[in-house]
Parts: structure tokens; sequence; C-alpha cells
């Protein structure tokens, strides 16, 4: 986790065709500049491959902040308001036409990548761009945990951990912010949106989303046992004697409530999610609605171990077991009381599909799909049998059904706060400047609607490096 987004592409767009100003001449020409900029990073982002990505985001970021600014300082024109305590006048020649890729609806044909939308209004420009803006610091949070998940070095110290989490959370806060900003934005907006991407719904759930994700890590921060599981399955590490964790008593109930609360957002999401399906305009890619329902489960299923820790710490092993099974439950997954002993079909395939995660992680490419719910399954097993040994031998308890336990559970509790979005505006010297005529022919929109600098795709069932034979201009005899 967080969920890996792919950040959507453009058309060339020009300003100057569609807008124009008599008190800054410059600026439709200067947002065709930095459009143009950042339309190159989405396209140079999206051609590398994954384990090149992660260094690209801050050039994307730096793009998408250098083009806001003047984004907002066009519609503020249009709406006749000050800008850095300037006055803008921007007015409109004709209707605007762009085009963006959607990135999470979900394709008619699988393996085939769905095709630009042509949007008339500049405000759904401002959905595309912010919520790139939002699935970068998504980005950047992964980028940021990966060193937590990765076995290829050493696992990382105390320090490390904690500030790659807190970097992490900071990013999906922000993204959460954006989203939220993009939702209250969208209710001024009459006609049906154009795409699910960018319908109020779906910036409603990201924003559920990124605050249920940022939850759960202010629980790992102070959560020593997944980082103790990473630790005995890192064959590069070389600190093998590992202290047994400890959690003071009052920690471990708050940790459960948190983990609640991530799974009360998760659930919100989710519905929100399958709200926008339902509206007419197209389906939400399925990974993403069977990440969020992963995340659902993982949320009750930590909250499930640390109600045990929670027992346990209270000398209630039985009662502390019990939980450990719940939590079981909630990830879906069956208990150890339920599996069989030896080998087995079922042990075979977790196996597999461990040791595919792990080159995913290496790799760099979409790890972490399942929200964590396999590394939460690792970590109660854990507990499950050096907690059934100790109750086998030492203090003998009754295990309780795992069912008027999970009907006990209490409700979540909040621990972060979504801040306002306050975009980025020009700086009142460079608006000065755009006072100015402009100094060369604004010549961004001369391709507007081509695919120019994009690598053609084979058709699907094509011989690699044949695309030529299946064009409609080539002649079959």
């Amino acid at each position: 986790m967080p969920f890996p987004f792919t950040l959507p592409t453009t058309s060339s767009f020009s300003f100057s065709t569609y807008f124009g100003s008599d008190s800054h001449p410059s600026l439709p020409l200067s947002a065709s500049t930095y459009r143009g900029v950042l339309r190159d990073a989405l396209k140079k982002h999206k051609r590398l491959p994954p384990s090149e990505q992660s260094p690209h985001l801050s050039a994307v970021l730096s793009a998408l902040n250098n083009y806001i600014p003047y984004l907002f300082a066009v519609d503020s024109g249009l709406g006749s308001q000050p800008v850095a305590g300037e006055e803008l006048d921007v007015v409109l020649k004709s209707t605007p036409t762009l085009e963006w890729r959607p990135t999470l609806s979900d394709t008619a044909i699988p393996g085939r990548e769905k095709g630009r939308l042509k949007i008339q209004s500049l405000e759904y420009e401002f959905y595309f761009v912010l919520s790139s803006l939002a699935y970068t610091y998504i980005l950047l949070s992964r980028s940021s945990l990966h060193p937590l998940y990765s076995s290829a070095t050493s696992s990382p110290t105390t320090e490390a951990r904690t500030l790659a989490i807190q970097t992490a959370t900071k990013h999906l806060l922000s993204a959460a912010s954006i989203h939220s900003y993009l939702s209250n934005r969208s209710d001024s907006v009459n006609s049906p949106s154009p795409c699910i991407d960018i319908t109020k719904s779906t910036f409603s759930a990201l924003s559920s989303l990124a605050l249920a994700e940022a939850t759960l890590l202010a629980v790992l921060k102070d959560d020593p046992y997944p980082a103790a599981v990473a630790q005995d399955r890192n064959k590069n590490d070389k600190e093998w004697m590992i202290k047994a964790p400890e959690i003071p008593k009052v920690r471990a109930h708050l940790f459960a409530r948190l983990c609640l609360a991530a799974a009360e957002h998760a659930s919100s999401a989710l519905s929100l999610l399958n709200a926008s399906a339902g509206k007419g305009v197209g389906k939400i890619d399925g990974a993403l609605l069977s990440y969020v329902e992963d995340l659902r489960r993982t949320g009750k299923g930590k909250a499930c171990r640390f109600f045990g820790i929670d027992a346990e710490l209270g000398g209630k092993t039985g009662e502390g077991i019990a939980w450990l099974r719940a939590g079981m439950h909630e990830l879906g997954f069956k208990g150890q009381e339920e599996g069989k002993k030896g080998l087995s079909f079922g042990r075979l395939k977790k196996g597999w599909e461990e040791k595919r995660e792990d080159k995913r992680i290496e790799k760099g490419a979409q790890w972490g799909a399942d929200a964590g719910r396999a590394e939460e399954q690792r970590v109660l097993e854990m507990l499950e049998k050096k907690w059934g040994k100790m109750n086998d031998t030492i203090n003998t308890q009754a295990i309780p059904p795992i069912g008027p336990l999970i009907a006990t559970m209490p409700s979540g509790r909040e621990i972060h706060t979504v801040k306002p979005f306050i975009p980025l505006v020009l700086d009142a010297s460079i608006l000065e400047n755009m006072r100015a005529p402009p100094d060369r022919d604004d010549d961004y929109g001369g391709n507007g609607s081509s695919d120019e600098g994009e690598e053609k795709q084979d058709p699907v069932g094509a011989f690699p490096g044949t695309k030529e034979d299946y064009s409609s201009s080539s002649a079959y005899y």
C-alpha cells in the first residue's frame, strides 16, 4: 500500500486559441508553455519502466506545481477575481476542447488502453490536473514506504522507518486534501460528468481512501510486529536475534480503535466508488475496488489483533487467541485450526503468492495491491503459533467463539484531520511581467487531438514488429 495509481496523460493545448487577456497579454502563452512541460513530463513518466518511475515523480510534481498557478490565474481572470492583488482580465474566445486519458475507468476490452476523453470545459481541466497532483503524492508515499518492504537490502533502522512513514503520511494527507477540495468544487457544476474519474463521489471516495491509508500508517509507525515479521523473512538481514515485541496495554486498545477508523473510511470509499459506477459514466477499475475491499479487511484484521494483544497482556491468553482467529476471519482467511497439517495446495499457493509479491517489490511494480492483507495474515499466524504453544503448555484457557467478540468491537477513533487545500498562486512580479505582449506565437495546440510522440501499440494478437501489416493503408496482396 498505498494503491499504485496510474498518472493520466493529455494532448497539447493552446490557451491563446481560446482565451485572451487585455490586461496581461502574455498570460495565455505562459499557461500553454507550462502545460506543455507538464504534458511532456506525464508522457515521459508513462514510458519509463517501473523501476525508473519513482525517481521521476519529483519532475512530475515540479511540472504540476509550475502549471497549476497559471491555470488558477486564467480561471480567476474569467471570474474577474484578483490574483496577488492584481486585477486580471481574461475573456473566452471560443469553447475550449481538451483531451485527457482517464486511468480509473475500467476498459471495455482487457489489455487495451482506454482512449482519450474530449472535454469542453476548463473546469474539467482542473479536475484532471489536480487529480494528477493527488495521484503523484500517493505515488510518492509508495516510494517512501518501499524500503520497508524490500528484501533486497537489510531492514531499515528504527529512525529510518519512522521517517519513511512520516513522509508517506504527509503525502497521503496532501492527497486527501486535494480530493476533498475537488469534491467541494464539483458542487458548482450542474452538468453530468463525462467520466467516472472526475465525479464528485469518486473524489470523495479517494479522499476517504487516502485518509484510511494515513490512519493505518499512524499505527504502523509504532507497531513492531510487521517489522519483526519482515525482518524474519529478509534473507539479507543479519540481525536475526529479535527481541520479543512489547506494546503497552493502553496503546494496544488505542491502535485497535484507529484501525477500526481506517476500516470505516475504507468502507465509505468502497460505497462511494460503487455509487459512482451506477450513474452511467462508466465503471471503476476492478483492481481499485479490490484494493479498497482488501484495505477494509486489513483494518478490521489489525483491530482484532490489537484487541487480542490487549487481552493477552491482561493474562487472557484464550481470549487473545480468539481475537487472532477473529482477525483471520475478517481478513477472509482460514485460521490455523481450520487448516490441514502437512503439505496442501493452499500452503503451496500461499508460498507461491508470497514469492511473486517479493519479486514485485524488488522490481518496484504493482506491489502492495492487497493493501497489506497478506502481511497482516503472517503477523496473525506468528502470534497464534506463539500464544497457542503457551496456552497448551503453561496456562490452559478455553478459547471463546469469535462471533460474540466481533459483535463487541467499538467504533473507530480519528487521529488525522484533513486540512483545506490551498492552491499556489502567481507572484506579483510574475504577473507584472506578463503585462508585456507575448514574444512569440502560441503553437502548443497545433496537434491537440493527435497522439504524436506516443508509441503506437501493436494490435492485439499481432506478432511484435508487424503493426504496419495491420494498418488500413497497407495492401494485403
